[in-house]
Formats: C-alpha cells, sequence, structure tokens
C-alpha cells in the first residue's frame, strides 16, 4: 500500500462522509475497517500511511484494535489519529498509553481532519510527501 492510504476505522456513515470529503481530494486513498478482525488482517495486507480511530464507535472497539496493533512488530509503527468526545479523560489517557500518536475532540477533528492527518503521518520518518 502507498503512503497516500488511510486505514478508517469509524462506523459512523455521515462521520465518514466527512472524512472522504475532506481527504479524497487531496489524493488520499480510503480503506474503511469495519469489523475488529480487518483490523489485522487489513493492516498486515498492506502498510497503510495512517490509521483513523473512534473511539467512541460501538461498532469497532477501538482499545482492542490499538492493542492488536502494538501486539505486532510489523503494524505498531504505523501511526494512528483517534478523535473522542473531549470530556472522557480517562478514554484519552488510555488511547495515549497504547500508543496513539494524537487524540482529539470529535468537533476539532471534523473542522481539521486533513491538516491533523498530515501531522499524524509528518511525524513518521518513512513517509512520502
Amino acid at each position: 500500500m502507498d503512503q497516500r492510504t488511510i486505514f478508517v476505522a469509524v462506523s459512523d456513515i455521515f462521520f465518514y462522509t466527512k472524512i472522504r470529503d475532506a481527504l479524497l481530494p487531496h489524493g488520499y486513498r480510503l480503506e474503511r475497517i469495519r469489523t475488529q478482525d480487518e483490523v489485522k488482517t487489513k493492516a498486515g495486507a498492506g502498510h497503510p500511511a495512517a490509521m483513523i480511530l473512534d473511539m467512541n464507535d460501538l461498532t469497532l472497539d477501538a482499545f482492542q484494535a490499538l492493542e492488536q496493533l502494538k501486539a505486532d512488530a510489523d503494524l505498531q509503527t504505523i501511526p494512528t489519529l483517534a478523535f473522542a468526545n473531549h470530556e472522557e479523560v480517562e478514554t484519552w489517557k488510555r488511547a495515549r498509553e497504547l500508543g496513539v500518536a494524537k487524540i482529539v475532540s470529535r468537533n476539532e477533528f471534523s473542522a481539521r481532519t486533513r491538516e491533523l492527518v498530515e501531522e499524524v503521518i509528518g511525524h513518521q520518518p518513512t513517509a512520502r510527501r
């Protein structure tokens, strides 16, 4: 996979559409992650430039997804951009402990999607622009 592919683990279709609309015009390719099993199988099939995780998603356990990535030496280098409700202090703390590159509020994520993705990718030494 190239450095323009972003895995998106967001089941809310309206929020996914906002992400798509923010990234596709800038040359990014999105690969949607819909189930827990897809986290490891899709990431193992090709290294994405980054992963976007909704920490409040009821369909996919974001913490389990982070644990799966962290447990695999090949996958733990995938930078992860997460978003969560700003008042959930424990969610933010645990996400950081599990290696999230950046976590922001839903509002900030919605307003600055492309900039945040590029910031997270930019922190990776192997990223190409």
